[in-house]
């Protein structure tokens, strides 16, 4: 992340864009506080197709068991 004041992101936007555009974020600052942040636009997401982590994940036979009941009083706080 970088921070550039008001004057130098005027004078060089189209380099600050290009960079933002790489995946960089700019903060822009006025009078030393950050007053934009400029962030690339993410691409959406593609979407999921099942099945693609089969053989990755691993259950537990014990999986579906109550959990102890010193780590459910730790969600009852």
């Amino acid at each position: 992340m970088t921070t550039v004041n008001v004057h130098e992101a005027k004078t060089h936007f189209s380099r600050l864009l290009n960079r933002v555009g790489s995946g960089e974020e700019i903060i822009i600052a006025k009078a030393g506080r950050p007053v934009a942040r400029m962030l690339p636009i993410i691409k959406r997401i593609k979407k999921r197709v099942s099945g693609t982590a089969k053989g990755q994940i691993i259950l537990k036979d014990n999986f579906d068991k109550p959990l102890p009941g010193h780590i459910l009083k730790e969600f009852e706080q």
